[in-house]
């Protein structure tokens, strides 16, 4: 499986996972993962990891703004 189709598995996973499917899996090396809607953060920095190791996303998410007084 070619970097690019782990990338849209996961982004179709969070897609399925964020339109109501309880529950996800995708296939990575011979492993079966499955996420939860409890696990959406864990997909999401998945997502993220494989958009870095393709060149793409880079400094896409950040952490919430903080207020300043």
């Amino acid at each position: 499986m070619t970097l690019q189709n782990e990338l849209d598995e996961a982004r179709a996973a969070l897609h399925r996972l964020i339109t109501g499917t309880s529950t996800v899996s995708i296939q990575r090396d011979g492993k079966r993962v499955e996420f939860k809607p409890a696990d959406r953060a864990d997909l999401e920095a998945y997502i993220d990891r494989l958009e870095q190791r393709s060149g793409h996303g880079l400094g896409r998410r950040r952490g919430p703004a903080g207020v300043v007084a």
